[in-house]
């Protein structure tokens, strides 16, 4: 085969006032000025990627409190362990959640502050002489308050917020801060994965009733969703699967659930929250995101935001 030189001299062009560009200058960043308000420093970032999904996760956060639609948090454990519990909690008082679902890690580490105001032990040290997770007054504490709240027909969530709130250190904590407020704090257990059910005192029936229970009362929020937001902090397969499976139970009992705002907010993307939390949900008509950054700084930023995009709505004519 033989190839002849193309002859770039008949390439056409076109004015650059024909094409549609993708980035401008009103977009760019805006330096920070010392002493600006916080409601500035926003307004400041670029107006690209992540920062626009950050913007509409605000703004549909916002929207959905304006509107009196739910505002479901699902998390993790790690956003406890960094130190989130006063965000949290100033966010279920302000009415900025309407729900919280974790995982049994969760409610093992908002238990512990609660009653002693510190908690992670080193896992290697206890795995290396058989100590991990066996302190008693945790596995003690937590599987009696799952069993009377059994007995009184309590969720896994209620049953133990009810009993951190006898502890000290009860405005720290999303469980007691949950049964102050009647507002519903669901623990999703999967025995085994937790500390407590190494203990004699842990009792497999309680277990799955308790939380059984609560993935009802999880589907009842779910099935008002329309309209509200699903924020998932760290849960990388738990809450994922658990709100997937409330979905459809919503929609298979007839619940209009479609139009509604998923975000994600991670250390790194994972496949269950890309797919059961911001894809798959959100195909009848909603919207979902993935944020990733460090939730030590990405959750005050967005509740921060929140307050300020309220504050100035409130205030605008």
């Amino acid at each position: 085969m033989k190839f002849t030189p193309l002859d770039f001299s008949k390439i056409r062009t076109y004015p650059v006032s024909e094409r549609a560009n993708k980035v401008a200058t009103e977009a760019f960043a805006k330096p920070h000025r010392p002493g600006s308000s916080f409601q500035d420093f926003l307004r400041s970032l670029p107006d690209f990627l992540a920062v626009q999904d950050f913007r509409k996760t605000v703004a549909a956060v916002a929207a959905a409190i304006r509107n009196r639609r739910p505002v479901l948090l699902m998390m993790g454990a790690h956003s406890i362990k960094v130190g989130l519990n006063p965000v949290f909690v100033n966010a279920m008082r302000q009415g900025l959640l309407s729900a919280v679902a974790f995982n049994g890690a969760g409610a093992i580490h908002d238990f512990e502050l609660c009653y002693q105001g510190e908690t992670s032990e080193d896992v290697q040290r206890g795995l290396n002489d058989g100590s991990f997770g066996m302190v008693e007054e945790t596995g003690r504490e937590m599987n009696k308050a799952l069993a009377e709240g059994v007995s009184r027909g309590l969720g896994a969530g209620r049953a133990l917020g009810e009993a951190a709130r006898g502890y000290e250190n009860r405005a720290q904590s999303l469980l007691a801060t949950g049964a102050e407020l009647d507002m519903p704090v669901t623990v999703h257990i999967a025995i085994g994965t937790d500390i407590i059910h190494q203990h004699p005192s842990s009792n497999g029936a309680v277990l799955g009733e308790s939380s059984y229970r609560d993935f009802q009362l999880f589907t009842s929020v779910v099935a008002q969703l329309e309209g509200g937001v699903v924020l998932n902090v760290g849960s990388a397969v738990i809450m994922p699967e658990v709100f997937l499976k409330a979905l459809t139970i919503a929609r298979n009992l007839g619940h209009r659930v479609e139009h509604f705002t998923t975000a994600t907010f991670d250390m790194t993307r994972h496949y269950r929250p890309s797919e059961n939390v911001q894809r798959r949900p959100t195909q009848l008509g909603g919207q979902g995101f993935y944020m990733v950054g460090h939730h030590e700084i990405m959750i005050p930023l967005l509740f921060a935001a929140v307050l300020e995009e309220l504050n100035d709505s409130a205030h605008t004519p």
